[in-house]
């Protein structure tokens, strides 16, 4: 008799066992279905909200993974799990269920973060009181040319002299856009090797004769900080501080453009800076 009972509790315990575990994987799968599909994926995507001293922790999990440095980072962002089994649980329930989302979401991170090389704005070897600031400006109110969200991080200078501060590419790429834009003044536009697009505005002037279709490298001097643009005539300057305005853009399967905020780029970029000599 004892024997039987003991049988049962122990059949018992494994349907409660499995019972649970089957809970949790329709738990994941139908959280992980319900992001895939709601409208603030893109969202997500485009806030790019992965925390600086995550970051390493994430893209390290690759080394011993199937799953790619960018699968993790979509991870983050969409279940806000940091562990690499977790993470790894739900990386396998979109492969499995979501292979194409998963696969151009994925695409899509390496356009952002795949080319990063150098933070925009050098450092001085002569004086250390130049220096520049930023914060997360995303999506902060603009009333030129129209009411919108801000689309970019502005990088502020200490000393607001236009001309002043040299600004270099932070990827390796080509030039695509070059010259005056009413809202952006001068400004230059670099498409790096992942695909990602990469947008300096409000230079004061170029570095030299830029075309489109020209190389650069990571490092490269683009021009001078400045405060040129929000005027329809070439030229305008004085509507702001002196400041260097960067956007990161990506492409989805479409080919559509989506602006992704470059706040957290640029945080993981402050350990990687040049230093330039001006004064």
């Amino acid at each position: 008799m004892k024997k039987q009972v003991w049988i049962w509790l122990l059949i018992l315990a494994a349907m409660v066992c499995f019972l649970t575990t089957l809970t949790d994987q329709i738990r994941q799968f139908a959280k992980i279905t319900h992001l895939l599909t709601e409208k603030n994926t893109r969202e997500l995507l485009r806030e790019q909200k992965v925390p600086v001293e995550l970051h390493d922790k994430l893209c390290s999990y690759e080394k011993d993974s199937e799953y790619s440095r960018y699968d993790f980072l979509l991870g983050y962002l969409f279940t806000g799990q940091e562990g690499q089994r977790e993470l790894e649980d739900y990386l396998e329930l979109l492969y499995q269920y979501q292979s194409s989302g998963i696969q151009e979401l994925s695409g899509m991170e390496r356009a952002v973060w795949e080319d990063l090389e150098y933070f925009p704005v050098p450092l001085s070897w002569k004086d250390s009181s130049l220096v520049t600031s930023f914060e997360n400006s995303w999506m902060f109110d603009r009333s030129f040319g129209g009411n919108r969200g801000h689309e970019g991080t502005d990088i502020m200078a200490s000393f607001n002299e236009r001309g002043h501060y040299p600004v270099i590419s932070i990827t390796d790429g080509t030039v695509e856009k070059i010259g005056w834009l009413k809202l952006g003044g001068y400004r230059i536009g670099i498409r790096a090797p992942g695909g990602g697009y990469f947008y300096y505005a409000h230079l004061n002037d170029y570095a030299r004769e830029f075309q489109e279709g020209d190389e650069i490298k990571a490092g490269e001097l683009l021009g001078f900080m400045g405060d040129s643009g929000y005027g329809e005539e070439e030229g305008t300057v004085g509507k702001f501080a002196v400041h260097l305005h960067l956007g990161i853009y990506v492409n989805d399967e479409k080919g559509s453009e989506i602006s992704v905020n470059p706040y957290w780029a640029l945080k993981w970029l402050e350990e990687k800076r040049l230093k330039y000599q001006f004064s």
